[in-house]
């Protein structure tokens, strides 16, 4: 079927859409909703069978959805309307959410129903909400409403108007603003301030003053136990976040963005501003904030007891700042050191990891300099799990993108949960790419496949990734399932003949790879290409800006429309 998606942007969720119905062989074109003019050319050169909004904030026009079956995804239960749906469903501390895809017409969000799925909400931000539950629940969604558009066609069956749903809990929604979304700290419990912010977060945030500067607030974690200071006094910082007192406890606030700015950690935005805040840790009954962690634990295999390192990382967006990459590479040292048989590198939650940090960059008073001493700091983290002496097992459970991408596939073994998508390119960002990738690919799918994966500016999904041999596996779905999946594949892994068998051949190969052409070769050679990107001609900090600043482009890029490749070719 010929499928044309009307998007606002191509987000985790239009990605995750375009790989499952190319999946299904279905031919996906994307055209980026920048007007009414160019969503109309697009419809006519697509001439497409079915229209689908993945994510769309600007109405489709009725010379549009009049003449061709169009979908919308909206991020609510059946009946809710209106704009910050899911902002809406975490400030009222909501139960039960889930997305509805609807048939567009006149009246916003009020289309008959294709489809519908509901969740149980997490207590996180909506960002992770998001990629998680509202993602894998809009795909269920457009997979059953594709099942059921033949017979649609056919005229045998046809979606229900919302005024016939009985069960419809939803309500049209009032515009949140910014005094909808305040924070009283005099009076304001931490679980509602939470909310309030997690609401909030990837955008618009919650606007409010720290140490007399007015800010938006990002990334909120419950401090508990914490029973000095008044409500809402900056107590202390850690790791780039601030502590900040509640009524009842305290809140981490991991990033701040000054208006008209981007958003950085909370300490960098207030400058001079934090400098005599001390440092919080065990001193202060401990801190539960970690952008880093490291623990172990033992498995027993055939009788025997083998000990496991794991390393997750959490760093807000998935980008890894310089000083974030030095702190991951002296974990990694010390897990090296470690008696442990295997280390296994979790990532983050939503995203794995993203590469380098295009908005710390952004910020940079050298941005060039900056980029430089970030994709170092990457490369070196790259390095230290390339040279493990030990078995190291990527657990992808989110996302990952460029160099982050990379980074996963330099263990010796990966697993991706069944929904990931990656995003192996570095184009897209006028660069071209390090972290060792032009042996880390090669390794894994050979040279002229590598050139594909990274060429295309394509999102590769899990299952094709382990098809053409990118990865170990795909495990379970459903994040406990992966967990206990996961475990099972290292007992297997961990059996010690298996163990010693698959060190020897590591040690070997490392020998050998290296006797043809040293490790630090690919990384001066890459190197050498990115320095031309940061300093020569190159669209990387146009790219860059327009990234961070989200500003659209002017035209949708011709990798995602297909339709205005045709147009090309046809001239």
């Amino acid at each position: 079927m010929k499928i044309l998606f009307l998007t606002t942007a191509h987000n985790t969720l239009s990605q995750r859409l375009q790989v499952e119905l190319e999946e299904r062989h279905h031919q996906v074109s994307i055209e980026l909703a920048l007007s009414d003019e160019q969503m109309l050319e697009a419809v006519e050169l697509w001439q497409p069978e079915l229209i689908l909004c993945p994510f769309l904030k600007r109405a489709v026009p009725e010379t549009i959805w009049s003449r061709y079956p169009t979908l919308i995804v909206h991020p609510g239960i059946r009946g809710d309307r209106g704009a910050y749906s899911l902002d809406h469903a975490i400030m009222q501390a909501q139960p039960v959410w889930g997305v509805t895809l609807l048939q567009a017409n006149a009246e916003m969000d009020a289309g008959d129903i294709w489809a519908w799925r509901e969740f149980p909400m997490r207590e996180a931000s909506k960002s992770s909400i998001y990629q998680n539950e509202v993602v894998e629940a809009a795909v269920a969604c457009v997979l059953e409403a594709l099942e059921r558009f033949p017979a649609w066609q056919a005229g045998v069956w046809k979606p229900t108007p919302l005024a016939e749903v009985q069960e419809a809990r939803g309500v049209l929604h009032p515009v949140l603003k910014q005094k909808d979304r305040a924070i009283d700290w005099g009076r304001m419990p931490t679980k509602e301030i939470l909310r309030r912010i997690r609401a909030a977060d990837g955008s618009p945030g919650v606007l409010d003053e720290v140490l007399g500067m007015p800010v938006y607030l990002f990334g909120a974690h419950a401090q508990p136990g914490v029973e000095v200071g008044l409500p809402g006094e900056v107590l202390g910082q850690r790791e780039g976040a601030i502590l900040r007192k509640t009524v009842d406890g305290a809140i981490w606030i991991s990033h701040l963005k000054a208006k008209g700015g981007i958003k950085l950690p909370a300490v960098q935005v207030l400058g001079e501003r934090a400098q005599t805040l001390p440092v919080w840790g065990d001193e202060f009954n401990g801190a539960n904030y970690q952008e880093i962690r490291y623990w172990e634990e033992s498995l027993e295999v055939e009788g025997l007891v083998q000990t496991v390192g794991h390393l997750a990382w959490e760093f807000q967006g998935g980008g890894m700042r310089t000083e974030q990459a030095r702190a991951l590479q002296k974990k990694l040292q010390e897990a090296a050191r470690r008696p442990t048989a295997a280390l296994v590198l979790w990532g983050g939650y939503d995203v794995f990891s993203n590469g380098i940090h295009l908005g710390a960059i952004e910020a940079a008073k050298d941005a060039a300099l900056e980029s430089w001493e970030n994709i170092n700091a990457i490369d070196d983290v790259v390095r230290e799990i390339l040279l493990m002496p030990k078995l190291t097992v990527s657990a992808v459970r989110g996302h990952a993108g460029a160099g982050g991408a990379v980074l996963a596939l330099a263990a010796d073994r990966v697993y991706l949960r069944e929904g990931v998508v990656l995003n192996i390119h570095y184009k897209g960002m006028g660069l071209y790419g390090s972290e060792y990738w032009t042996f880390i690919l090669p390794r894994w799918i050979g040279k002229r496949k590598a050139l594909e994966v990274t060429e295309s500016l394509k999102p590769l999904g899990a299952q094709q990734a382990v098809r053409m041999g990118l990865v170990s596996g795909v495990l379970h779905k459903d994040r406990e399932a992966f967990v206990h999946e996961l475990e099972e594949v290292l007992r297997e892994l961990l059996e010690p003949r298996r163990l010693s068998t698959l060190l020897e051949i590591k040690a070997a190969n490392r020998q050998a790879l290296e006797a043809q052409k040293p490790l630090e070769r690919y990384r001066q050679e890459e190197l050498a290409e990115m320095a031309r990107c940061f300093w020569g001609d190159s669209a990387y900090h146009q790219a860059r800006h327009a990234f961070v600043y989200k500003l659209p482009p002017a035209e949708t890029p011709a990798h995602l429309a297909l339709h205005r490749q045709a147009k090309a070719v046809s001239r």
